[in-house]
Order: structure tokens, then sequence, then C-alpha cells
């Protein structure tokens, strides 16, 4: 997977434009005072580039108005995501692209740059079309948008797939942790056992998966979650009462648990909604 700086600091980047990082579009500082932090200073030693969707976009938390936004818990400064053009408004100041990329719409506000060729200015992607997108998530008046450091035409589709692809990639990586390590023979490393169900004979098995939940499961969650890695079962995993009677817990904390566990995609039902087994990786 590629550092996308969650590790270590990322660095400033232009995107051919100087005032790219600092302000919301192409002119230096453009929107700088009316949408940012006031006095618009940052932290930019800290800075990441994330592939996003935009639902993860809609669904950003910010703790307090001056704050970075936050998905999957880590801060996110600069995001990339690719959407379809829905509509497009034309300004003399900046430009507002409606983009929807299947999980959700956002809007998208390019910044006009009194010193590009106007006739480049001219030949604005139509309605219909794909883009690839980079910028800052903004806050103004409780409406959220993009502000765009650049944005580039998706000329090959293959791009779409493989841009949800990573998003998907990093969001795996902050709620369950990094992939396991590959040993010098090929096989996975992994503190539970192999990637699939035991291999010990006859009809019982245990599930030998084993992931790192994310840091808001509760403690209730995991003992189910390690009950259900560690216990003998067949294919169709194990039954609420079960599970409680082998904890010496009430059945309903047992459903609270489940409802952590199948929103973080841990487990899954299978016969019936009480009776639930492990995702396998």
């Amino acid at each position: 997977m590629a550092n996308y700086g969650y590790n270590g600091g990322y660095q400033t980047t232009t995107y051919g434009a100087q005032g790219g990082a600092e302000g919301g579009g192409f002119m230096g500082g453009s929107q700088q005072g009316s949408q940012d932090s006031p006095g618009g200073n940052k932290t930019y030693g800290k800075e990441t580039l994330r592939p996003v969707t935009i639902r993860q976009i809609i669904d950003a938390q910010q703790p307090h108005p001056d704050a970075d936004f936050k998905i999957d818990g880590a801060e996110v400064t600069q995001l990339t995501f690719i959407g379809q053009i829905n509509q497009l408004s034309s300004q003399a100041t900046n430009t507002t692209y409606k983009l929807d990329d299947g999980t959700g719409l956002i809007e998208v506000k390019q910044w006009v740059d009194s010193d590009a060729d106007p006739d480049a200015a001219k030949n604005l992607p139509k309605e219909g079309e794909y883009l690839r997108v980079w910028g800052r998530l903004k806050a103004f008046n409780n409406k959220r948008h993009v502000a765009a450091h650049m944005l580039r035409p998706v000329k090959d589709f293959n791009e779409v797939s493989y841009h949800l692809l990573e998003a998907t990639a990093v969001h795996l990586y902050f709620v369950r942790g990094p992939p396991e390590t590959i040993g010098a023979n090929g096989a996975v490393k992994s503190e539970g056992g192999g990637l699939f169900v035991d291999q010990n004979g006859g009809g019982a098995a245990t599930t030998g998966s084993s992931r790192a939940l994310s840091l808001r499961i509760s403690p209730t969650a995991r003992k189910v979650y390690e009950f259900l890695k560690n216990s003998p079962q067949n294919n169709e995993g194990l039954h609420v009462h079960n599970i409680a009677q082998g904890l010496q817990l009430p059945a309903s904390e047992i459903f609270k648990a489940g409802d952590e566990l199948l929103a973080e995609g841990a487990i899954y039902t299978t016969i019936d909604d009480e009776t639930w087994a492990m995702l396998e990786m």
C-alpha cells in the first residue's frame, strides 16, 4: 500500500499552482480569510493526501470549527476522489461542480486563476463527464464543499474502479489496522492462525482469521469476537444464546456487541439474525 502520510509528514504540494496548498483554488489565498480558520494558519507539517468517497466526505467529523476534519478517526487535510458531473455553474470568480460517485453528492469549487490563459478557461468539462479532484474539505455557513487545487478529466474508466479500491484499502487500514505481513516462505504471519477455517478434520472447525478491531469497539464486543474466533463451530456459526452462555453474559449485551461487530464488518449473520459467524479474510 502506498504511503499517504499516515506514518509521517506529507510534503506540501502545489499541483501546478503555488497558492493551491494555501488557498481554496489556483489563486494564492483566494478564499483563505473566509473559509479557513481565523488568520488562515494551519500546520502543514502533517499534510496528508487521502483517497476517499463522497460518502466519507459527507460523514467526516469536525470536533470544532477550526479543527481539521476526521475520517475513520484520522485527520485529513488534502483529499482526492472521482465523481461524475451532475451539475455545473460558472461564475466570474469560480466554477462550481456538483459531483456524484454513487455514494453521495458534493459541491466542488474551482476558483478562477487571473493569470491563467483565458482560452483554457473556455474548455470546461461537461455534465456527465468524470473528474478526478484534488482539494480540501471546507465548511462555510454549515454547508460543506471541496475547494479544488486541481481538476482533471478521467479518460480511462478503469481509474474509477481503481480509485474505489484504493479508498476501500485505506479505509480498512484505519478501521482494522495494517495488513498482515508476508513471511519469507510466502506464508501469512498471523497470531490467530491461518486465513481460513482450521483444517483439523471432522465437522467442527475454528475460524483462523485474525484482524485488528478498531479502537471504538467495546470490550464486550471484543470478547464476543474472540469467542467466535476460538470456539469450535460449523459453517452456520454460533447462536446468540450459545455465546451468552459461553461468556456468562446477558443476551441483551451480546446483541449490542453483535451490532457493533456487524457494523464493523467483522462478523455476519448466517441462518438467521441471531446466528453469527466470523467474516474470513
